[in-house]
């Protein structure tokens, strides 16, 4: 049985504590999903959970963990450096359990997660494999050491949506306990059977967890439910309360006003019935205190992002061509490789564009070559967002820093007051780059894409690194966008709901799917 118990992280920086007294059981058959908004502290706590050191450099933690006779098996969230330069072959080969796999075992294991039965014996570089074929490597090394508990931290990053689909399929059929993180909301509708709510309340001064034993949907469909109740109960209770105020102050002056105004004659009489009912009055008034200390209380909830991208500047004339790609063929980026052939993309006006396709078919590297195109054209004010963030952000220094582009002192004011909007602390606003969580760094690079005045947005997968609560904060945000966006994506909420047209990408070329009602749920 896996069990920690009253487990309390605090940030060493700032002392900032974003988890507290939690404790948690897990046995075999739960699939537990960790949510909440970025920089929460759950890919902290499932670095703890599967080794204590990983966080000890930034992090102060107390609390008991007892895993004895579970094997744990770890998926981080972004990619180890150590490994990046081993060739595929030498990043399974030292692990023992792939030398107990029989070559029958490979091939289905390839066949399952659709690569080759060779891909195990590539020399090639794990860095320069896509991102979604790492994912696949790092699962198929995890799975060949038959752990008892999966801990995987954002396992839905970088795959395609077949491989989407077999993700849900190992987590649902996996003979042990599961402890998930995903930004995938239709995975996590798919899978998830208990969820864990981390949440950072007023202004980040306060952490609070929640633990719901049901699937994903239903949590979210009663908390709000909850949520609502509450204030309404909320809401009447106070409404009662100032009318009870109300008629408790008339009572008070009127006694007052006729005490001050009786005559000398009826002091004795009169005067002490009045005192007697000014002290009842009062006696009153201290115990609608002590009950208005029993009210119920606004309910608190750490509120989605704010945030609106692009203004009526952006929009893009219906008629005018965004782009005409044409293209004889597309290799890797080392030109080891044929990738596609045939190449037509057309884009008009504000159109929202999605390219999807099975990993290392070329995506991102279409999509880097028609940045370079945008980006070199002078009627249009494009902006990029890339997959890999550290390609574009400058890792040592702070937000503010990186947006800054004019050092005045109004302009750090505003750039302060926009990721503030985002939900990020004062003190979170002075953390390099580098220590801030995946979804914060896309935070910071969708921030410049709105100061920029854009309206042409390139994106590469757009949705990975926000919360499921902040999804359809995003979503909206993109689909109102007024300008044309051009977007590789597997994140299927994300297809349905902001692309007008979808193109898969094959080695015969660009087809299009349909519209986003094509896209599976």
């Amino acid at each position: 049985m896996f069990q920690i118990k009253n487990v309390t992280l605090t940030h060493k920086k700032d002392l900032r504590t974003i988890l507290e007294n939690f404790s948690l059981v897990l046995n075999k058959g739960d699939r537990a999903v960790l949510i909440g908004e970025e920089g929460n502290g759950k890919s902290t706590l499932m670095k703890w959970i599967y080794a204590p050191d990983l966080i000890e450099d930034y992090i102060e933690y107390g609390g008991e963990r007892s895993v004895s006779g579970e094997r744990l098996s770890y998926l981080p969230q972004e990619f180890p450096n150590q490994d990046k330069k081993k060739s595929v072959y030498a990043f399974f080969a030292e692990h023992e359990a792939f030398y107990e796999q029989t070559p029958r075992d490979l091939a289905k294991m390839a066949a399952d997660f659709m690569v080759e039965t060779e891909f195990f014996y590539r020399e090639q570089a794990m860095e320069t494999l896509s991102g979604g074929e790492r994912v696949k490597a790092q699962m198929m090394r995890i799975l060949m050491e038959q752990p008892t508990i999966l801990l995987l931290d954002e396992p839905s990053n970088d795959i395609d949506i077949e491989t989407l689909e077999l993700m849900e399929r190992i987590i649902n059929d996996f003979d042990g306990a599961v402890l998930f993180i995903s930004h995938d909301e239709i995975l996590i509708e798919h899978t998830a059977n208990r969820v864990i709510h981390f949440e950072q309340i007023r202004r980040k001064t306060k952490c609070r967890h929640t633990v719901a034993n049901m699937p994903y949907r239903q949590y979210v469909e009663e908390r709000l439910h909850s949520f609502e109740k509450q204030e309404q109960e909320a809401l009447g209770e106070r409404r009662e309360k100032k009318k009870r105020d109300e008629k408790l102050r008339r009572m008070e002056q009127s006694v007052g006003s006729s005490m001050d105004n009786m005559s000398h004659a009826e002091r004795d009489h009169i005067g002490q019935l009045l005192k007697k009912k000014m002290r009842n009055v009062k006696a009153m008034e201290k115990r609608f205190e002590r009950e208005d200390a029993e009210m119920t209380e606004m309910p608190e909830q750490e509120e989605a992002i704010f945030f609106k991208l692009g203004d009526k500047n952006s929009a893009i004339p219906a008629g005018k061509w965004v782009i005409e790609y044409e293209s004889p063929v597309l290799y890797t980026a080392d030109g080891s490789r044929l990738l596609a052939k045939d190449l037509v993309l057309k884009i008009r006006g504000s159109e929202k564009i999605g390219l999807i396709g099975t990993n290392g078919c070329g995506k991102t590297t279409l999509l880097t070559k028609i940045a370079e195109e945008l980006l070199n054209r002078s009627d249009l004010r494009t902006e990029y967002m890339p997959q890999n963030y550290e390609t574009l952000l400058d890792m040592e220094q702070t937000p503010v820093d990186y947006l800054d582009q004019s050092g005045d002192k109004e302009e750090r004011t505003r750039i302060r007051t926009y990721l503030g909007a985002l939900k990020y602390t004062a003190d979170e606003m002075g953390h390099p780059i580098r220590e801030l969580s995946g979804g914060q760094k896309a935070k910071v690079l969708l921030l410049k894409l709105s100061m920029s005045g854009a309206n042409v947005l390139i994106l590469d997968e757009p949705t990975r690194n926000f919360s499921p609560l902040s999804g359809p904060v995003i979503r909206r945000m993109l689909k109102e966008f007024p300008g044309a966006i051009i977007s590789v994506s597997h994140d299927r909420k994300y297809l349905s709901e902001v692309c007008d047209k979808i193109y898969r990408l094959t080695e015969d070329g660009l087809h299009e799917i349909g519209g986003n009602k094509h896209v599976r749920k």
